[in-house]
């Protein structure tokens, strides 16, 4: 069968950590009962979006990888019989922390995990004083459903790790996103950062021919950020498929036909006519 259901999930978070994986869990039964066989959650799902401060003490809200949330979320998958995208704020070694993208497996075993290549140091978004950049390259996460390009939220902004991901074999790229509103910024500047969010992520769908999920946290926090949501499904001419809105939590569950990037690709065929013999300027900061 060609046909994929993928389920994303749009929420809203809490201090309460219990309250925000219940209500994880919950949202991905519903996308299991409407077929969902593979079920995307936000970037750092299980808490506050902590990076608004440079504060120690929430260094606290780590954890290790096998830990908590993989056992919760790998008993969940074999339950009901899906992947599940999960992210956490993991801890490697005292000192040594990343944000994280983990995959569990359908019979509830880690199929592999991705920590966040690209970290951001903006107002509101302090995550360099919390995560060490991924070590672990741009490498699809083979699963029961297909080869998983995951991503994590300020990667999303990079053409270099989509294509890297699409090289690999990757067959669906996946964004785990939390991005929103600074309130200061006015409604023109709001809409404007919010329309180059989807555009971008549109473009490396069209680019590498494949389909991209982006799952987005959604919804005001105490810092006084305002989460965009908007997560969306583009096919892999860069088609919006399915899309949330801005304000409510929600779920998408959308079919993606797995067999159409080889079509697509036979008509665009980006790959075959790359240039790779005249890139070498892509492996430089800066060309003098």
């Amino acid at each position: 069968m060609t046909i994929l259901k993928a389920g994303l999930v749009q929420q809203s978070c809490s201090a309460d950590r219990a309250a925000n994986l219940e209500k994880s869990i919950a949202a991905i039964r519903r996308c299991a009962e409407c077929g969902a066989q593979l079920v995307v959650l936000q970037e750092l799902h299980a808490s506050l979006y902590f990076c608004d401060q440079e504060d120690p003490a929430r260094f606290d809200l780590a954890e290790t990888i096998p830990g908590p949330s993989t056992e919760t979320f790998g008993a969940v998958a074999k339950e009901l019989g899906v992947v599940i995208v999960a992210s956490l704020f993991e801890k490697r070694a005292p000192g040594l922390y990343h944000n994280t993208a983990v995959v569990l497996e359908s019979d509830g075993t880690i199929a592999g995990k991705y920590r966040k290549m690209h970290i951001p140091d903006d107002p509101g978004y302090y995550e360099k004083f919390y995560f060490t950049p991924g070590d672990l390259g741009f490498t699809p996460i083979q699963t029961s459903v297909g080869k998983l390009g995951v991503l994590v939220c300020w990667d999303q902004w990079y053409p270099e790790a989509a294509r890297l991901m699409a090289l690999a074999g990757a067959e669906l790229l996946i964004y785990p996103t939390a991005i929103g509103w600074d309130p200061n910024d006015t409604a023109e500047e709001q809409a404007r950062q919010r329309e180059a969010w989807i555009t971008i992520q549109r473009a490396h769908a069209v680019a590498n021919g494949l389909p991209v999920l982006a799952v987005n946290r959604v919804g005001p926090e105490p810092d006084g950020a305002q989460f965009w949501g908007s997560s969306f499904a583009a096919g892999c001419q860069g088609e919006i498929l399915m899309q949330a809105d801005t304000a409510e939590e929600t779920e998408l569950v959308v079919e993606l036909d797995r067999a159409r990037s080889e079509t697509v690709r036979r008509m665009w065929p980006y790959l075959r006519d790359r240039r790779i013999d005249a890139y070498g300027g892509l492996a430089r900061r800066f060309i003098d």
